[in-house]
This record gives C-alpha cells, structure tokens and sequence, in this order.
C-alpha cells in the first residue's frame, strides 16, 4: 500500500476515533501528497512520497526548534507529535553508526572505481548520492545533514 492511500485510510480511522490532532495532521499530509500529484499531473512513486514527508518533518523539527528558543513548549511538543505522526509512515532511520558504515563502504567502492585513488572532498556529491541509495535499498532512511557531515569528515581522512 502507497503512503497516500496508507494516509486516507488512517483519516478515517482517526475521524471513527475523535483524535482531532491526529485527523488535521494527516489532512495536512494528505494535502500535501496531493498538491505535488496534481503540480507533476501524474501519480507520484514511492521515493517521491518520501521526499514530501521527510521535508514535512523537517518543518516541524525548525518550528520545534524556533517555538522551543521562543519560550512555547507547548507549540513545540504539538510539532513532536506531529513529527512522530509522520514518521510512522516513513521507513526506519539509519542511526549514526549504520550511516558512518555506509558511507565507508561508498568510499572504499569509490576508490576501487578510480583505480585506487582515494575519493576526496571534491567526490562529496557523488558519495553523497551514492551513500543515500545504499540506504534507501536497505530498507531505511538517514538524516541528509547528519549524512554529509559524516561524508564530508571520512572524505577529510
């Protein structure tokens, strides 16, 4: 089942259920999937769907940040909930030292590709975009800051 009809399906249990939260969170989602459908005039792939909720929970987690530096907890824990609501629908993200293996493993590839020569920091966008695939096929997800930080300090060695 595709994010999207995971989404629609959830809104009704959560309307059967009374959780406003929850029902405005995912009708944000819902709308959000269906703005990038109708701008693209087609359906959108799985990567696609992804892509939007990773950029919702990056929203969130500035306004978490924003309301938190503020003095609103409250504002900030309604962003964390939300942050959680949307996450459930996403794969499960790499932790650091998963995403360090990866990244690793890139670089090593990288090299064995040019003959035996160490990628440097002008390779960081190539083992950026390579790191992120071998993630996405083993079935997770990573933080894309945490992940060129830790690109751009392994290239460094």
């Amino acid at each position: 089942m595709k994010i999207g009809e995971k989404v629609r399906a959830d809104i009704v249990a959560a309307m059967k259920a009374r959780d406003e939260h929850r029902v405005t969170t995912l009708r944000m989602v819902k709308l959000a999937l269906e703005n990038k459908e109708i701008d693209k005039s087609e359906a959108l792939t799985d990567a696609e769907e992804t892509q939007i909720l990773t950029t919702l929970i990056k929203q969130r987690k500035e306004s978490v940040e924003a309301f938190t530096k503020g003095g609103r907890p409250e504002l900030a824990e309604k962003e964390r909930l939300e942050i959680g609501m949307i996450e459930a629908y996403l794969l499960q993200e790499a932790v650091e030292e998963e995403i360090r293996k990866f990244v690793r493993r890139v670089i090593a590839h990288l090299q064995k590709d040019a003959g035996g020569v160490r990628p440097g920091p002008k390779d960081l966008g190539t083992a950026m975009q390579v790191a992120q695939q071998w993630i996405r096929a083993a079935g997770l997800r990573a933080d894309e800051k945490l992940m060129s930080e830790i690109v751009k300090e392994e290239l460094a060695k």
